[in-house]
């Protein structure tokens, strides 16, 4: 039997040691807000907090989480408002299809909690998600007018 810490609430499943958390999260805790992408850690869109860092899942096995803190997109603002990241994302309106956005978004998060205020080659080295939309000028935007401690609007 494993145990994880999800979100805040330990969860107990039986599951192969070498599962990826993305499975995990997906088809074992009903947690769908982390996607799919490329399977290799390449792209982003499976990105979770594991301990506060950005951790691309589905490239994790449960084995190695054991005792660790995970946090999923929709662990990220509990209290039910938007976090502010996800507020920046819409009033920036990044988002076109939406598909990376979830793993954008906790890698943005993970990044300004570790660094408020980054510059442009420090946010370029950090965010490496794909946005095959090609959003990147509006994330970028997005994560300026959170750095600079400009007033985000949650409408």
């Amino acid at each position: 039997m494993l145990e994880l810490k999800v979100n805040g609430k330990p969860h107990s499943f039986d599951a192969d040691p070498g599962t990826p958390l993305l499975w995990v999260l997906r088809d074992h805790l009903g947690l769908t807000g982390t996607k799919f992408g490329c399977g290799i850690a390449a792209c982003g869109a499976c990105t979770v907090h594991v301990n506060g860092a950005p951790v691309r899942s589905c490239s994790v096995p449960i084995a190695s989480l054991q005792g660790a803190l995970i946090t999923t997109i929709e662990g990220l603002a509990p209290q039910g408002a938007p976090h502010a990241v996800q507020a920046a994302w819409v009033a920036q309106q990044v988002p076109q299809c939406g598909y990376c956005q979830s793993g954008m978004i906790m890698a943005v998060s993970a990044l300004l909690a570790r660094n408020p205020n980054p510059t442009d080659d420090e946010i370029e080295a950090q965010i490496t998600n794909i946005c095959r939309c090609g959003t990147y000028e509006r994330v970028r935007r997005a994560i300026r007018s959170l750095s600079r401690g400009a007033e985000v609007s949650h409408g």
